[in-house]
């Protein structure tokens, strides 16, 4: 009779073994001097965040005084900030400006930039010139003529006129948009040509589908700039009307009503900030791959 071998485990009775304290130190170590540098230009950039964070727990005598850590906690102002401030309708004014204008931004500068890689036809180049002429004029130069435009369609003390004009387009946006869609191999457009596909067909169902990256980050880069913006908002919507402003123009003139208070002040600029750090962590990977990409080739 032939005996039957049996698999043998060779795993079994390993035991991994536990890395001794010295070498994990000596490995931490190691890891801290070569990423040293790194890590004191992370320390810098978080040692203000830490000091907005500590200030807004203070009570208004601490926060005016030398003392760093408050004593004692007072949660109570981000309670406090939605009583002496109306800053849910400020952020209501300005998620609205963030979508409205991002979308349009979106529509509108994806086909022009498809337009200027991937259709062929006369002044091509001399368009894209223009396009990115208008990135070198900067806002004050153009303002006087927009805002007696918008005044005239009596649109002035409202967010539209800061809304409607991402509707025709951006330079920079489509600049990046058109620098993606000349990394996307001409074989997948030419393969949906030959399937019977128009024009608009392919750039729905080809082109936008693979430029994912780069509209993500069209779309981070135009939230966030309009979360920032002032100049415009203040500009057509001023400083009358509370309930119309974005949440820059009210936590600007909330310092200036509240510049003593700078524990109140200070919590709310954290509010206002968390939901832009959010944003941008979630949507970090690809924001760094549309940019990436889109220098691939230009």
């Amino acid at each position: 009779m032939s005996a039957v071998a049996t698999p043998v485990d060779l795993h079994e009775g390993l035991v991994r073994r536990k890395v001794p304290r010295a070498i994990r130190r000596r490995r931490m170590l190691l890891f801290v001097a070569h990423h040293s540098i790194a890590i004191a230009v992370a320390l810098m950039f978080l040692l203000p965040f830490v000091f907005i964070f500590l200030t807004s727990l203070m009570t208004n005598e601490q926060s005016l005084s030398a003392r760093l850590w408050p004593n004692p906690i007072q949660w109570s102002n981000y309670v406090e900030i939605f009583r002496v401030a109306p800053l849910p309708r400020w952020i209501a004014n300005t998620m609205m400006y963030c979508v409205l204008a991002t979308l349009g931004l979106v529509l509108s500068s994806v086909p022009v930039a498809y337009a200027l890689a991937r259709l062929r036809w006369r002044g091509r180049q001399v368009a894209f010139l223009i396009v990115l002429a208008t990135m070198m004029l900067p806002q004050q130069v153009t303002v006087v003529p927009l805002y007696v435009m918008w005044s005239k369609l009596h649109l002035v003390g409202t967010l539209w006129p800061v809304i409607l004009v991402t509707w025709f387009g951006d330079a920079f946006s489509i600049f990046l948009l058109r620098q993606f869609f000349l990394t996307i191999p001409q074989d997948y457009i030419d393969a949906a040509r030959v399937d019977g596909c128009g024009e608009f067909r392919i750039l729905t169902t080809v082109v936008v589908r693979l430029a994912k990256p780069a509209i993500a980050a069209v779309t981070l880069f135009s939230v966030l700039y309009c979360f920032n913006d002032y100049f415009l908002p203040l500009l057509y919507v001023g400083p009358g009307d509370q309930t119309s402003w974005p949440v820059s123009i009210g936590l600007s003139q909330f310092r200036n009503l509240h510049q003593v208070q700078w524990n109140l002040t200070m919590a709310a600029t954290l509010l206002v900030m968390l939901p832009v750090i959010v944003i941008f962590f979630l949507a970090q990977k690809v924001f760094v791959e549309g940019i990436t990409l889109t220098g691939v080739k230009g």
